[in-house]
C-alpha cells in the first residue's frame, strides 16, 4: 500500500500491481480498493494497475464538507503519484466519477462500465432519499439494503449481502455516489453536456443480465460521448468475474 495526500489534506491510498502503460481502477458504491483487485490481478501482466480507496473507505482518510470535486481531486493526486498519464476504468458509481474526473485531467482513454444513470423521464431530485434518511438515523445496514434493492438485486440476496461484516460502515459513503450520479444534471438521469465534453477515446460496458435501467443507460451515454463504442458482456450481471472482464478491458487500452 502507499498514500498520497489530495489537494484538501486528505490521506488517499492506492495499490500498484504489474508493469506496463498504467490504468487507475475507480470503484463503485460499497466498495474499497479490494473490490477491483481481482480485475488488477488479471490485468497485472499487461499494465501497471493502480486501485485506490475512494475518500471515507478502507485506508484513506475523509474530511468534510464533502464535494464532488473532492473526489476529483483523489483522482489527480493518484494520477500524479503514478507519473501524470493513465487510462482510467470506472464501475458504477465509480464510472460516474471517472466520466466527471476526465472533463479536466488527462486521461488516455476511458471505460465506463454501467453507470448507473436514472432513465431521462424521471426526476433524480429525491433518489436515494430514503436511502439517506436512514443514514441519518443510524440505521446504516438498513440503508445498504435498501440501496441495493435500488440496484435491481433480490431482496433475499439484498439481506445477505447487507449483513456482511463491516458493509454497513460504509453506508455513509453512499451519499457520495448519489453526489456522484446526481453531478451535471440539468433535467432528467443523464448529464448530457458533460459526457458530450468526453473527447477521449471511451469504452462503454454493459452485461446482458444486468438490470435494464443499466443497459437502457449504456445505450443512451454512447449515443452522447464523442468518441465512444459499446460491448455487450454476453451473460453477464453488474458484477463481472475478471476473466471476463479482463481481455475486454485490456483489447481496448491496447488498440
Amino acid at each position: 500500500m502507499e498514500k498520497v495526500t489530495s489537494a484538501d489534506g486528505t490521506t488517499i491510498a492506492y495499490d500498484r500491481l504489474g508493469s506496463g502503460p498504467s490504468v487507475i481502477l475507480v470503484g463503485g458504491a460499497l466498495c474499497d480498493r479490494n473490490a477491483l483487485r481481482p480485475l488488477a490481478d488479471a490485468l497485472a501482466s499487461q499494465y501497471d494497475v493502480v486501485t485506490y480507496d475512494r475518500r471515507g473507505r478502507g485506508d484513506s482518510g475523509d474530511t468534510a464538507p464533502y464535494s464532488v470535486q473532492h473526489e476529483v481531486e483523489d483522482i489527480a493526486a493518484v494520477l500524479e503519484a503514478v507519473g501524470g498519464t493513465a487510462a482510467i476504468y470506472g464501475h458504477s458509481s465509480g464510472a460516474g466519477l471517472a466520466a466527471i474526473a476526465c472533463n479536466t485531467l488527462p486521461f488516455t482513454k476511458v471505460v465506463l462500465h454501467e453507470p448507473p444513470y436514472g432513465p431521462d423521464d424521471v426526476d433524480p431530485s429525491d433518489d436515494g432519499e430514503q436511502v439517506l434518511e436512514r443514514i441519518r438515523e443510524g440505521r446504516n445496514q438498513e440503508a445498504v439494503e435498501l440501496f441495493l434493492l435500488m440496484t435491481g438485486m433480490p431482496k433475499q440476496e439484498a439481506l445477505q449481502v447487507a449483513a456482511i461484516p463491516g458493509l454497513a460502515d460504509l453506508a455513509p459513503t453512499l451519499a457520495y455516489d448519489f453526489a456522484v450520479m446526481g453531478h451535471g444534471l440539468d433535467q432528467g438521469g443523464t448529464p448530457v453536456a458533460l459526457l458530450r465534453t468526453i473527447t477521449q477515446e471511451t469504452l462503454v460496458l454493459a452485461g446482458t443480465a444486468t438490470a435494464p435501467f443499466m443497459i437502457d443507460a449504456a445505450h443512451r451515454i454512447v449515443k452522447l460521448l464523442p468518441n465512444a463504442t459499446f460491448t455487450e458482456l454476453p451473460d453477464q450481471h453488474h458484477a463481472v468475474p475478471p476473466e471476463a472482464l479482463a481481455p475486454v478491458v485490456a483489447d481496448f487500452l491496447r488498440r
